[in-house]
C-alpha cells in the first residue's frame, strides 16, 4: 500500500512540474503556407484556424457561413492582403474593432515583387521566398506576444526553431536548383517572382496574368513564339486547373509539362506543411528542368 502511495505522490510531482499555458488565442489565417507558419510559433499553445482548404483559389473562393462564424470570433487574423485574398476583403473590414488585423503585405522585410508590366503586388506569393518566411513568423510573434504576454517566451522558442528551418531550407532548395538555375521555362500564372528572385531561376513567361482567367488566343500564340525563341525546357502548370491548356500549348515544341504547386494543395495543414511546400516547389523545377536538358 505504501509503494502505491508513493508511486501516486512521485506522480503527482512530476504532473505538478510541467509547464502549464494560458489560453492562446483565437487566431485565423486566411492561406495554408501562412497557417503552417503562424502554427509552428503557436506550437504546444493552440492551433490557428485555417480558411482556405484543399488548395481552392483565394481569388475565387468564398467565405462559408461556418468560416464567417470563425472569423467572426477571431482575436488575430493574418493574411496576405487585397491583392490575393479577394473574397476577404468585406469581411475583414466589417470585424469588430478588438480584433487585430496582420496584412502581410505591409510587414516590414517583406519583400512583395513586381507582378507583370511592373504593377505593384501582381499575385503576391510572398511566402515562396524563405526570407519573407521568415519575416512573417516575426511579424507573428510580435502580434502574439503582443496580444498573449503570459506565452511570449514559448512563441519566441518556437520562432528560434523556426528561423534555423527557414535557414537550412533555403541551403537545402538553393543546392537543388544551382544546376537548373539559367534553364529557362514557363509559369502557370504570375505569381512566383519571390521563389525565381531567392534562387536565381530563369523565368521567361507566364500563361496568365490571373488564374481564374482562361488567356486568349492572341496570348497563347505569343507565348508559343516565347517558348521556341527561349528554348523554355518546361511549362509548368498547377494542381487547381485542368492541365489541357499547357498540353495544347507544348505541343509541337521541346517543352515538357510539369506541375507547380504554390499553395499546397494536397498537404496536411500544420507546422510541417510550408517545408513540404517549398522542397515540393524546389523537387519539381528541378526534376523537369534537369531533364529536359538531357539528349
Amino acid at each position: 500500500m505504501k509503494r502505491w502511495i508513493f508511486i501516486g505522490s512521485v506522480c503527482i510531482a512530476l504532473l505538478g512540474s510541467a509547464p502549464t499555458y494560458a489560453a492562446a488565442p483565437r487566431v485565423v489565417v486566411s492561406i495554408l503556407p501562412v497557417h503552417s507558419l503562424v502554427a509552428g510559433v503557436m506550437e504546444g499553445i493552440g492551433s490557428p484556424e485555417l480558411l482556405v482548404r484543399g488548395g481552392a483559389s483565394p481569388h475565387a473562393t468564398s467565405l462559408r457561413p461556418s468560416d464567417a462564424r470563425t472569423l467572426a470570433r477571431a482575436e488575430l487574423v493574418f493574411w496576405v492582403g487585397e491583392g490575393l485574398e479577394t473574397f476577404l476583403i468585406k469581411p475583414i473590414r466589417g470585424l469588430a474593432k478588438n480584433a487585430q488585423i496582420i496584412e502581410l503585405v505591409n510587414v516590414p522585410d517583406v519583400i512583395v515583387a513586381k507582378g507583370a508590366g511592373g504593377h505593384d503586388h501582381g499575385d503576391p506569393h510572398i511566402w515562396l521566398s524563405t526570407t519573407n518566411a521568415s519575416a512573417i513568423v516575426t511579424a507573428a510573434v510580435g502580434a502574439l506576444t503582443k496580444f498573449d504576454p503570459e506565452n511570449a517566451a514559448r512563441y519566441r522558442t518556437n520562432a528560434e526553431k523556426l528561423q534555423a528551418r527557414l535557414s537550412h531550407l533555403y541551403t537545402g532548395i538553393e543546392q537543388k536548383l544551382a544546376p537548373v538555375r539559367n534553364t529557362p521555362y514557363v509559369v502557370f500564372h504570375d505569381a512566383y517572382d519571390a521563389f525565381e528572385t531567392e534562387f536565381g531561376l530563369h523565368s521567361v513567361g507566364a500563361v496568365t496574368i490571373n488564374p481564374d482567367r482562361k488567356p486568349g488566343a492572341r496570348k497563347l500564340t505569343h507565348l508559343r513564339h516565347e517558348i521556341a525563341q527561349h528554348n523554355a525546357r518546361c511549362v509548368f502548370a498547377e494542381p487547381q486547373f485542368r492541365p489541357a491548356l499547357i498540353k495544347t500549348l507544348i505541343s509541337g515544341t521541346n517543352a515538357r509539362m510539369g506541375i507547380l504547386d504554390p499553395m499546397g494543395a494536397a498537404l496536411k495543414p500544420g507546422p510541417n506543411a510550408y517545408f513540404k511546400l517549398m522542397r515540393n516547389m524546389g523537387d519539381a523545377l528541378s526534376n523537369c528542368l534537369a531533364n529536359s536538358t538531357t539528349p
